[in-house]
């Protein structure tokens, strides 16, 4: 059976259930995209590895991620390989020793460990005509690639005491890399991503 390849487009809220988010995937060679509902840790994942952070303690994912290479296992890749009931299912295609090996898992973590693999995503056309959306380029929506998983109301609260009355723009970049430090700390990570680009934005311009 022929797979077909997809990339990571989307990464947002999802619109028909309020605590989920929805991730969604595009076929490279086609405009068809596949949205698939994930939890929150789960996104929160993805987008701390599309967002290249480094969290102070390793995520699950990571740690994951770090046992198979201390065991010289690598992902080669992932399949979405099945759809039952509205769940998508997926396996962990690995090597180790030129042995090729498939691991049973759940798509939201798959999908997270591809992002930290580098590795490829694909599926089947059967699960693209069954679950697939056409979408035109316009109607691409560029926004929910900028939406990352809420922080927690811990992580909320600093983020509002460390913006009452100021914003990104009125701090140095020394206390922007320390607030950078904290909120990796409290692994506020769409809070760290905004510092992130506050202090890319003034080295460009140095």
């Amino acid at each position: 059976m022929k797979k077909i390849e997809l990339d990571i487009v989307a990464l947002s809220h999802s619109v028909t259930q309020s605590h989920n988010y929805a991730v969604v995937l595009g076929e490279q060679d086609g405009s068809r995209r596949l949205p698939i509902v994930i939890g929150g840790f789960e996104a929160q994942a993805i987008a701390v590895a599309m967002e290249r952070m480094t969290p102070n303690r390793p995520l699950t994912h990571d740690l994951f991620k770090n046992t198979l290479g201390t065991f010289d296992i690598e992902l080669k890749e992932v399949v979405i390989n099945n759809l039952l009931d509205g769940i998508f299912y997926a396996r962990l295609v690995c090597l180790k020793e030129g042995e090729e090996i498939e691991i049973d898992s759940r798509t939201s973590d798959a999908l997270a460990m591809a992002v930290r693999f580098n590795c490829p995503i694909y599926t089947y056309e059967f699960i693209l005509d069954a679950a697939g959306v056409i979408l035109e380029d316009d109607e691409t929506n560029e926004e929910a690639v900028e939406k990352k998983p809420a922080p927690s109301r811990k992580s909320k609260r600093k983020k509002a005491a460390a913006t009452t009355g100021n914003t990104l723009s009125s701090y140095t970049v020394e206390d922007l890399a320390k607030m950078l430090e904290e909120v990796l700390s409290d692994e506020d990570y769409e809070r760290a991503a905004k510092i992130r680009d506050e202090i890319q934005r003034r080295e460009g311009k140095s």
